[in-house]
This record gives structure tokens, sequence and C-alpha cells, in this order.
């Protein structure tokens, strides 16, 4: 029986007959506040609602058309392959036409169906968003923020001014949740945590601007809005309606997976996905901005969630999981926000050792950085990842520079709260000097993580790796020493025979730490 509540075109996109091509029936309509999606089978159309909600303006025809190609357009960035075209509406006496003559009294774009099983959510729910799809994900995130579009006018979206109106709005809409799922401490903390960053953290925002960080983001990028289909990873459902929402930081949209994951208690996830995406982009110092960006992503999921309580429609079952869903939210913004005592740990040993496994081990034990020196000495040298490196790569000069930015970037870092784990051979004793020296300057923890295997297992490991952006080959250990630890160095090194198990090895070695 047909929703009479419903317009009228939709009501006859629910018949099957209405279709130039075969459906499967029932055909299935999901409603957003914003938009009606009908399910066909092989092709689903999205019609847009008349709605007006300030920050979303849908109120006429002419608005909802200019937004349906805006949809169509931005969205052949990340998922090309759903999109197809957008069709008018015509409407003769009281029956409505897809793509007929006449004037068009509504618009709807066409797109591809893809099973509802392969969103990213889906998978995340049967155990299948493993490491190695999160790293796909990492890369192919990394891809769209390289081709995305900026200018003097999208980065203007980056300036404080600019940044801290939603954050002011968000905080000032969800006053009257507190001594629900809110709580005034929290909402106290949170707020005076953004009014410290804005107030005292205005030349990093403006690095971020000057670095050219600022780009045409997707601005929706959570794990819904992500599916796999034909063995392809697709970002789709962009912010097409608001420009502040899509001129963004590239952290912006990077918090959006981080937070998705946290909430959902797999924090390894999160860190695996993380290290991926900044290895690839070389832009480390953009995690000086995240655990903003990760409270603003948490806060507005609490936000968006507070409003069904005051609406009447809700069932009270409802209500009070959406309360329970937004206090769990609203605390997460909250914990984004609050200080940490950030390390430093440096990985030493001979190439082959176990270094970069182990480290990524203990990264997603400790929701640490992991920062790989091969990754540093190519982003230096202006080479992909995956490219190998000739000589002018490995002249000392350039070691040099590489071990330097390694150094900075992890002070930086591990001064702002993160642990962070420098991963390189740190073979001479002077590499590692500077090192504990500028830890001990900075107030930082410090261990060295030295690890060993025998020359035969180091041999064995390189000759077999594969896939990895280090370029070290076995025959050059025989070019490789490692200068022996001094009396005052030994106080900080944990030796790690990385032939053990790894279960027992990382035990170890997160008992050391």
């Amino acid at each position: 029986m047909t929703d009479t509540s419903l317009p009228p075109f939709i009501q006859q996109m629910l018949e099957p007959g209405f279709y130039p091509h075969p459906v499967v029936e029932p055909i299935q309509l999901i409603q957003t506040h914003v938009s009606y999606v009908l399910l066909t089978g092989d092709y689903a159309y999205k019609a847009k609602k008349p709605v007006n909600f300030g920050f979303l303006d849908f109120d006429t025809l002419e608005k909802r058309h200019h937004f349906c190609e805006e949809e169509l357009r931005l969205n052949q960035r990340g998922a090309a392959e759903l999109y197809i075209e957008i069709l008018p509406l015509t409407q003769s006496g009281d029956r409505y036409t897809l793509g007929g003559s006449g004037a068009p009294v509504e618009y709807v774009i066409k797109m591809r169906q893809f099973p509802q099983e392969t969103l990213f959510t889906n998978l995340f729910d049967r155990g299948e968003l493993t490491a190695t799809r999160l790293v796909e994900l990492a890369q192919e995130l990394a891809s769209f923020h390289a081709k995305a579009a900026s200018s003097d006018y999208i980065r203007s979206f980056g300036e404080v001014d600019q940044i801290r109106v939603a954050i002011d709005e968000n905080y000032d809409q969800t006053q009257g949740y507190v001594g629900g799922p809110q709580t005034q401490q929290q909402l106290d903390e949170t707020r005076s945590y953004t009014d410290r960053l804005f107030a005292e953290q205005k030349t990093l925002f403006d690095s971020r601007i000057q670095n050219g960080w600022i780009r045409e983001c997707h601005g929706d990028v959570h794990l819904r809005n992500i599916c796999l289909w034909q063995d392809k990873i697709l970002l789709f459902d962009c912010i097409e309606f608001n420009e502040p929402f899509r001129f963004v930081d590239v952290m912006f949209d990077v918090a959006y997976i981080v937070m998705d994951l946290d909430a959902r208690d797999r924090t390894d996830l999160s860190n695996v996905f993380l290290n991926a995406y900044v290895e690839q982009t070389g832009d480390w110092e953009g995690l000086q901005v995240l655990p903003f960006y990760l409270s603003r992503q948490s806060y507005v999921r609490a936000k968006v969630t507070s409003f069904l309580l005051g609406d009447p429609a809700v069932p009270e079952a409802e209500k009070q999981a959406a309360a329970e869903t937004a206090a769990r939210y609203y605390r997460l913004a909250w914990q984004y926000t609050q200080p940490q005592q950030g390390r430093l740990i440096l990985m030493s040993g001979l190439s082959g050792s176990g270094k970069s496994t182990t480290a990524r081990q203990v990264a997603g034990e400790i929701g640490g950085i992991h920062i790989r020196s091969d990754a540093v000495r190519k982003h230096l040298g202006g080479i992909p990842l995956q490219q190998r490196g000739g000589a002018d790569l490995y002249t000392p000069e350039m070691t040099q520079k590489t071990y330097d930015r390694l150094l900075k970037l992890g002070t930086t870092l591990a001064a702002q709260g993160f642990p962070v784990i420098l991963d390189a051979k740190y073979d001479r004793q002077a590499l590692r000097a500077e090192a504990i020296a500028q830890a001990q300057a900075h107030q930082l923890p410090l261990q060295i993580l030295y690890c060993t295997a025998p020359e035969a297992v180091l041999h064995d490991r390189l000759q077999q790796r594969s896939n990895d952006i280090a370029d070290a080959t076995a025959d050059l250990l025989a070019q490789q020493q490692m200068a022996p630890f001094t009396a005052d160095e030994q106080a900080f090194v944990t030796t790690l025979d990385t032939t053990k198990d790894l279960t027992s090895l990382l035990t170890q070695t997160l008992q050391s730490l």
C-alpha cells in the first residue's frame, strides 16, 4: 500500500512500471532528512527534499537542480563508477515521466546500485575490515587528496575565524543537552580546549594554509560513505551543499575515519589507517591538528544524535538508545582534547633485523605514530615511496637530512602528546646522542629498542622482502655496522631477539615501555 504522506512523484517511483528497465520488486525507499533514495535493483535514484536547514538549502527547484549537478560533478572524484546522470521528471496530468520532454518539475540523480553489504560499516560488522584493507583505504584517500582542487578562495576557509564559526555553533546548539547525554564539565573543558587552540595556535592553522593542506575535500568520509565495489574502494556521497564543510584541512577527512574506528573500540585499526595515510602523504605535521578535528567529528555525531531526543515522532526506546549513543560521542569528543604524555622510542638495528615489524606492532598497542626513515628520505628526495632510490638518495648529506627531519618530527609530535616511534638503523652513536639530547631538552621519556637476529636470518629476510618501500638489499649487509652502545646509552636500551615468537616479543617490548 502506497504511503500517501509521500510526494506523488515518489509514490509513482515506487511502482515497478515507472522505469524503462527491469526492476527488483518491491522497490525499496530509503529516506534521510534531506533526500529520498529508491533502490530498483541495478540502479538507484536519488531526489532531494525541498528543505532549508540554513547550512543546507534545497527549497527551490532551481537550487535542487544546481545541487544535483554539484553532487554528480563532485562525486566523479571518488566514485565515478556509481554516478551516472541527472534526469528531469516531467508531468502530464497526474502522471510523472522520468527523462520526458516538457518542463521539469523535479530532478533525480541516477546511480548504479551496489550491494549494501559492501559498505565499510558492514565489512566492519562482519570482521572483514582488515588492516590490509585500511592501508588500501589510506592510499585511496591520499590519492583523492593529492588530486583535490585548491585556490586562494578555498584556502581562506582554513583561517581560524572561518573554522571557529561552526565549532562555536556546535557548542551553542548542544547547551540544552547538558544534564542529559552531555555534562557541563565535558562541554566546558571541550570548549576551553578549542578556545585555547584558536588563541594560541594561529600560526599552526596558518601553516596548514601556507603549505597547501586546505583543499576541496570529501567532507563526510565516514565508514558508511565508503564501499568496496568490484574490488575497488569508492568514496561516495561527499558534501555538495556547503562549501565550509568541503573546503577543509585534509585532516578533517582523515579524522572521520579515525574517529569512526575509535568509536567502535578498534584503535588498533585506526592506528594502522592513520600511519599509512601520513606515510603516504608525508604530512606528519598535520597530526598536530588531528586531535582538534577528531573532537569536532565526534562532537558533530553527538549533536546530530541528540537532535532525535526532541523529535515527537521518535519512539521512547529509540530515544533512550540515541541518548546513550550521544553520551558516548560527547565523552569521546572530550577525551580527544585531554592532554597526553608524549614519548620517543628509537628503533635500532641493521637492515632486516625486524625494526619495522616490531615498530608497527608497538604502534598499534600504544597508539604510536610510526615514522620510517625510508619514507622520510623519499619524501625529502621527491620520489614516490615505491620507487627505488638512486645513489643521490643515499649520500651522507641526504642521510643526515633524513635523520634531522626524523628527529624534528619526533620531538614536535611527542611534545604534543603523541607516542612517536622513529624507525631507522640508529647505527651511529652520534645520531643516538643527538636524539637523547633532544629528548632530554624537551623533557620527553625516551627508549631505544635494539632489534637483533643472526646474520643468516638478516640475509634471508632481505632477500625475501617485497612490496616494501625500503631499498636495502642483502648485499649491503657487509657494509653495515652497529656502533656499540655506550654506558650512558645502555640505560635507554632494550635488546629484542626478533627470531622469537612475535607475541612474546611484543609482551617483552611493552613491559620495557
